[in-house]
């Protein structure tokens, strides 16, 4: 009866102050969890605070113009001295929020481009389009389906935050898989675009272990071992597997969509790579999308 109420009362006064990536404001990019990391704990990554802050600064200078483009106010919320390990994306009324938690950003499995992917995610529940995630009284919600803020996070948002560096040279410097390497390679012919997406590739790894570390699973995630589950219809309700998610992410980074191709509320097809084009890279993976659901 409460509950009913309360829908009531929203669906009256129009009230969208809702969380993602859970509605009862819970959960975000991962489940709820009682891990606290606080600014002295040790064996932290080595995200430092200064970086925490360059990370938001850019996705701030990258997406506040495309909201107030759209009438709507980004708004940032920085906790570096919170130990939270989670992120949550919000709106309310013309203001569209991402919260971003200092214990996410030094879990040990966490580097500083997937701490990015961590706020692309966050944005790609604001802007990531369809499909959306379901709502908890029914329907869908503004909110873009967690699979598909993970799509958007790879294929879109990461492509523009990386386009500011020199993605060759910093590439050189880090220890790529080689299956990473090899599919990067095929997917794109300029050299600069190859190293996006095996630098992305990597940031999405690095998020799939930090799933794994806290939903406490011991299977190993891998770029050669992709989900081959295929569901029956497309998971907008809740969290894909750890695998499948890890898959998502490499598969946006493997998109050859340019980041000005933009998604769609409307049309679930626009500006991502699909099978019905005969994409054999960067296709949602079948593991938590259906094509052929909208």
């Amino acid at each position: 009866m409460v509950k009913s109420i309360f829908v009531f009362i929203l669906i009256l006064t129009g009230i969208q102050n809702v969380f993602s990536c859970d509605q009862h404001g819970k959960t975000g990019i991962v489940p709820e969890n009682n891990l606290y990391i606080g600014v002295d704990a040790k064996n932290a990554s080595t995200v430092t605070e200064e970086q925490f802050n360059q990370v938001l600064d850019r996705i701030n200078e990258i997406y506040a113009p495309i909201l107030e483009a759209k009438g709507k106010e980004l708004n940032i919320v920085r906790n570096w001295s919170s130990g939270t390990v989670n992120a949550y994306a919000q709106q309310s009324g013309n203001t569209w929020t991402i919260s971003m938690f200092g214990g996410l950003a030094r879990h040990d499995a966490v580097t500083i481009d997937s701490f990015a992917l961590v706020a692309c995610h966050e944005m790609g529940h604001h802007l990531g389009g369809l499909p959306k995630k379901s709502s908890w009284w029914g329907g869908s919600s503004w909110a873009s389906a967690e699979g598909q803020s993970d799509y958007f996070g790879s294929t879109k948002c990461l492509k523009h935050f990386f386009s500011f560096d020199n993605n060759d040279e910093i590439v050189a410097t880090m220890e790529i898989d080689p299956k990473a390497t090899e599919l990067c390679n095929q997917a794109f012919n300029n050299s600069e675009d190859a190293a996006i997406c095996a630098r992305s590739g990597m940031a999405g790894q690095s998020l799939g272990n930090l799933f794994k570390a806290l939903s406490n699973q011991t299977t190993p995630i891998s770029f050669d071992t992709p989900d081959t589950n295929e569901v029956s219809s497309t998971n907008s309700a809740g969290y894909p597997a750890t695998q499948c998610r890890f898959d998502t992410y490499f598969q946006g980074a493997l998109c050859d969509k340019t980041i000005e191709d933009e998604v769609s509320d409307e049309d679930i097809n626009q500006g991502v790579c699909t099978r019905a084009e005969n994409y054999q890279l960067g296709a949602r993976p079948r593991c938590w999308f259906k094509p052929e659901a909208i």
